[in-house]
């Protein structure tokens, strides 16, 4: 397995990750039993980063990962996230920042993960009312307190991430990244690299998009939030479907699946952007770690951005409520 580090970090992990938040919810049904399986099946095939929130599950999620950790927790590196603040059964959320908020989230996280450190805790979201500098302090407290060994941030804009690094070095910026989403390249890609930042990539295949298995919402479990994603309506999804089909042209020509080439391309953008693709099924996960064994040539990559440029994808990536706290 490929390694990559964790900005200046010290740490490395695989070169792709596994996001684990539809092991808990937002896309249709859970099942841990299966959910297990697809995290030992990682383990085995050499994933050693495992992605995860507070927030997934209203901690169900960090659960989940804490049994799986049992035995293996050196050999394996855990990242979680603070900051979103949900009420059980509802998709809305609030936003806290406050270095109260953050302490207490910290260890209730390392309660339901049962580990003693995270290797590397985000804020979810940036709530611009509570001073950058006030949260940042909180986080460097929990770095000297060896609680945390590195710091995140997620969904930022270059300026708040360039300012965070003038407080304490930011390891790693978790933000939407894929062949619909080249929102990064703007300016959050040339941030990370000036601050010497990795930058992970979730979302990776377009919740599922990209690997032209989903058609229509129709088919989607009445749990799943792509039925309300504006990605998914109709007319933005027949518009989509167009991105689909380009993604399996070329992935036909390259003999691999379109969440293979999607997931290479990711991986071709340079050896400092670590995909963190999602899945409960072992099946997809096996399909997503075949990734790592197709090459795209410089033309190849030059002529997908060509024909899947930014803005390519119609539809916001969340709902209004879902956008809350983006580019911050």
């Amino acid at each position: 397995m490929e390694k990559r580090d964790i900005g200046q970090s010290g740490m490395q992990v695989s070169a792709l990750g596994l996001g684990c938040m539809g092991m808990s919810e937002f896309y249709g049904q859970t099942d841990d039993h299966a959910s297990m399986a697809t995290l030992e099946a990682a383990y085995d095939a050499g994933v050693t980063l495992f992605d995860t929130a507070d927030a997934y599950g209203i901690g169900h999620n960090e659960e989940l990962l804490g049994r799986f950790l049992k035995g293996r927790r050196n050999e394996v590196r855990i990242a979680t996230k603070f900051g979103l603040v949900r009420t059980p059964g509802s998709y809305e959320r609030r936003i806290d920042n406050s270095p109260a908020y953050i302490a207490a989230a910290c260890e209730a996280s390392l309660k339901r993960l049962g580990v003693d450190t995270i290797d590397l805790y985000y804020m979810h979201r940036i709530n611009p009312q509570t001073p950058l500098e006030e949260s940042m302090e909180a986080l460097v407290k929990l770095v000297e307190q060896g609680k945390i060994r590195a710091i995140g941030l997620c969904e930022v804009s270059p300026a708040t991430l360039l300012r965070a690094a003038r407080i304490h070095p930011i390891a790693a910026l978790q933000s939407e990244y894929s062949l619909w989403t080249r929102d990064p390249e703007a300016g959050a890609l040339a941030a990370c690299r000036s601050i010497g930042a990795s930058f992970f990539a979730y979302s990776p295949l377009g919740r599922g998009f990209l690997t032209g298995k989903v058609t229509d919402t129709a088919s989607l479990d009445d749990k799943d939030f792509r039925s309300f994603n504006p990605r998914f309506a109709a007319d933005n999804m027949l518009h989509n479907q167009r991105i689909v089909d380009i993604v399996k042209a070329i992935a036909a020509e390259k003999a691999c699946s379109p969440a293979q080439l999607a997931l290479a391309w990711l991986l071709a953008q340079g050896k400092d952007i670590i995909p963190i693709p999602g899945t409960k099924r072992t099946q997809y996960l096996r399909e997503n770690l075949g990734a790592l064994q197709v090459t795209l040539s410089a033309g190849d990559l030059e002529r997908i951005s060509a024909v899947l440029p930014a803005g390519i994808a119609a539809g916001d990536r969340y709902s209004t409520e879902g956008m809350k706290g983006l580019n911050a």
